[in-house]
């Protein structure tokens, strides 16, 4: 696949979507914890050192600033190896007491929370903390928090596992995504191979509906209602254009069988010519109903059940047999060509006819030459096609030419109805498949050449 069908792909976009926002939703949700957690260790450790601060005032309340240094030494004593921060210093920031070993520059006695790195009396690194300085009522000073090294250390591994949660979380969501992707396209695919089989002409064909009622559940009641009115009225069409042809063809019949006996009677050679002249054209008339009817069947999907396992090559070889002495009347010479096993399920007298008419018209339309009837493997199927040395088909009239009725040669200068190409067009649809016609197909600057290309 080409890069720039591929990012075109709404697979591929619907994948990327869904991709994003699961990693979208996990970054934030990630993010929320981490702020939250962050959030509370701080406030731990606030309520940790506000309690500390407390304790230390009520001491000087209750015994002066002798009392509160006893209170600090005594709490640092007591927990030697605790995260408590204590300071108390005089009016002018020297050290009286604590686990500090001067008054800290930048901190100002407002009772702000604020956090710092300071080095504690008892360790040899400095550290983080939380720190709220105050002044007390003879104007010493008294500094209380608590380090949160800890803290930081936890929020760190906590910050780590949620990145591996996000890296695990990568291949867990893009495999999310192509589930949802598969479940989607399962949905469509659905939706798709009953319109693949409507378009080949089974009308019959309904997407399956699993009661789920959703979007799709809804799109499918929705496309199998338009598919069952399309039925109904292709039925009717069917009806009404069989029984017209049919109203057609018998008085056509009883018209071409009384000009044969009228010709066999009259004895008159200008009125038998002028007699052969219409029986010719009632003939051909007849030909021209009996084709527009097989083309409106195939395209209607009528013949599916008539399908057998056809050998290509028989095919090929009862064709050329058939029509090869014609050719040569008309200075053709009729080749076929068929490699490996060429077996394929198929319409057998439909597809012979196709490709009769092909062969008729390369006899027609082709300069005298060689006319090649050939089929060769693809990488889906089977291509059988019929080439020859005439100057072919414009790219720009090819479309008029596949039309029912469709003529190239205004003038009528050659005879047909124009619905040799269009048989051989809803024949290739009726078995799946589609015709291409292509200039100049062996590379020798001419010829031309038109290829039905089967599945199989």
């Amino acid at each position: 696949m080409r890069p720039r069908n591929f990012l075109r792909s709404s697979t591929i976009r619907f994948v990327a979507l869904v991709f994003a926002l699961q990693i979208g939703s996990s970054v934030l949700l990630l993010l929320a914890v981490q702020h939250i957690a962050a959030g509370e260790l701080r406030q731990l450790s606030v309520d940790i050192a506000d309690e500390l601060r407390g304790d230390l005032a009520a001491s000087f309340d209750e015994g002066g600033l002798p009392a509160l240094k006893a209170r600090a030494q005594a709490r640092i004593a007591r927990s030697p190896g605790d995260d408590v921060v204590v300071l108390v210093a005089d009016g002018g920031g020297r050290e009286l007491a604590g686990n500090l070993g001067a008054w800290p520059p930048g901190v100002k006695p407002d009772g702000e929370w604020r956090a710092i790195t300071l080095y504690r009396v008892d360790s040899d690194r400095p550290e983080r903390m939380i720190v709220s300085a105050s002044r007390m009522a003879d104007g010493s000073l008294l500094l209380a928090g608590h380090v949160v090294e800890g803290s930081l250390q936890l929020r760190a591994t906590v910050e780590e596992a949620m990145a591996s949660v996000l890296l695990l979380a990568l291949p867990i969501a893009l495999l999310g995504a192509m589930l949802a992707a598969r479940v989607v396209d399962g949905r469509i695919a659905r939706i798709a191979t009953t319109v693949q089989a409507v378009r080949t002409g089974d009308l019959s064909r309904r997407i399956p509906l699993d009661g789920s009622g959703d979007t799709f559940e809804t799109l499918a009641a929705g496309i199998n209602a338009m598919l069952d009115r399309i039925e109904t009225l292709v039925t009717e069409l069917r009806i009404v254009t069989d029984g017209l042809a049919h109203d057609l063809r018998s008085p056509l019949t009883r018209l071409k069988a009384g000009l044969e006996r009228a010709i066999a009677e009259t004895g008159d050679d200008t009125q038998a010519t002028a007699l052969q002249s219409v029986a010719n054209e009632a003939e051909t008339l007849l030909a021209m109903l009996g084709t527009a009817m097989q083309i409106s069947r195939a395209e209607a999907g009528i013949g599916r059940d008539r399908f057998t396992d056809v050998d290509v090559a028989a095919m090929l070889s009862d064709i050329a047999e058939v029509y090869g002495p014609v050719a040569e009347d008309h200075g053709f010479r009729l080749e076929w060509d068929a490699q490996g096993d060429m077996a394929i399920r198929a319409h057998r007298e439909l597809l012979g006819q196709a490709l009769a008419n092909l062969v008729d018209n390369a006899m027609k339309y082709a300069r005298p030459g060689p006319i090649r009837l050939r089929a060769r493997r693809t990488p889906d199927g089977i291509a059988i096609g019929v080439a020859d040395s005439g100057p072919g088909i414009p790219p720009e009239h090819r479309a008029e030419a596949l039309r029912r009725f469709g003529r190239l040669d205004p003038a009528r200068h050659i005879g047909g109805a124009g619905l040799g190409l269009s048989l051989v067009s809803a024949v290739a649809r009726l078995h799946g498949g589609e015709i291409r016609l292509e200039s100049d197909p062996d590379g020798l600057a001419g010829g031309f050449e038109v290829e039905i290309r089967l599945p199989g």
